[in-house]
């Protein structure tokens, strides 16, 4: 590419903005992906100064991207960073992962702390792709489940009150589509960014990369030089977000920036689900509404594990007793 860059012309561009038109030299790249971290953190009020905040890191790009702009950008508000990571035990496939986030953490100076399944739930991923009753039950369902439940008994041990992911916008993007087609309309509202406190500890969960496109995440932590695992998950082909990624990735090619579209497009109706029906006409006072149906979903506890639940039994319990006894 010998395009000068459209922000500060003078260097060479590295990368162009298909979306936006912009050519970018490695400089402006870098400085706009940071840029536009920082702008979700400000416009959705993710972080103050006073959080201590709790980065999931997986080894892959996308955690260690969100990381590496937390420790490195946020220089007016300062959080104090713990990095989480959740060994699944997915044998040949987490031991590379664990060792890139343990150094890395090193030698930015961020404190890593690893949680594993078998510690928290007494058995691995692999055991339990050896015992569910059926595979109609998978892979990521399973570890979707165990993961967020992990992250957040380690997390509040370790004292935070944020919980920051890696999210991006594709990652955005297809949660909305697999809520859609599953029919799962009340989780579209539960997606808008806006941080909700849960919990006996008050956490709040944080998606900052979610304005960012997943292959500016890859070049970013290539032009950061940020090490990260390539391997991807075996057990990952069994989830329909497969699919729509790809979809999602073909419709791109064709028509850029429709990934962008659909995110703001998304955004607007998520919003207006967590609002809903409070601006209709058809509402009573004896009619319970959207709004009151996910107070009472937060102040509900399972009667197994007494944590945070939609249902009288949670999904971490769920999973848990279909898993060890078929049922």
């Amino acid at each position: 590419m010998s395009k000068q860059c459209s922000k500060c012309s003078k260097n060479d561009a590295i990368y162009m903005r298909q979306y936006s038109g912009e050519f970018l030299c490695k400089i402006c790249f870098v400085k706009s992906i940071e840029y536009k971290v920082k702008r979700t953190i400000s416009k959705f009020s993710m972080i103050k100064n006073s959080d201590r905040v709790a980065v999931a890191v997986s080894g892959g790009k996308d955690s260690l991207a969100l990381l590496n702009i937390l420790k490195n950008t946020l220089r007016g508000i300062d959080p104090v960073l713990i990095a989480i990571t959740v060994d699944e035990g997915i044998q040949g496939y987490r031991d590379e992962s664990l060792e890139i986030v343990r150094n890395f953490c090193s030698k930015i100076g961020v404190e890593n702390r690893v949680v594993s399944y078998s510690e928290l739930f007494g058995l691995s991923m692999d055991r339990a792709m050896e015992i569910r009753p059926s595979e109609k039950i998978s892979s990521c369902s399973i570890c979707g489940t165990l993961r967020r439940r992990a992250i957040d008994l380690f997390s509040e041990s370790a004292g935070a009150n944020v919980i920051a992911t890696g999210h991006n916008l594709d990652d955005y993007v297809q949660t909305f589509l697999i809520n859609l087609f599953a029919g799962d309309v009340e989780r579209i509202g539960w997606t808008y960014p806006s941080p909700v406190e849960y919990g006996t500890g008050g956490l709040k969960k944080i998606k900052p990369l979610m304005e960012i496109y997943e292959k500016e995440l890859v070049l970013y932590a290539i032009h950061t030089n940020i090490p990260f695992q390539t391997e991807e998950c075996p057990y990952k082909d069994e989830s329909i977000r497969s699919a729509f990624r790809a979809h999602l990735n073909n419709l791109e090619k064709i028509h850029p920036g429709i990934k962008y579209n659909a995110y703001n497009s998304i955004l607007k109706i998520a919003k207006r689900l967590k609002e809903f029906p409070a601006n209709t006409e058809n509402t009573t006072p004896t009619t319970p509404n959207f709004t009151d149906k996910v107070n009472s979903q937060e102040h509900r506890k399972c009667e197994l594990c007494n944590r945070d639940s939609s249902n009288k039994i949670c999904s971490v319990c769920r999973t848990l007793n279909i898993l060890t006894k078929g049922n």
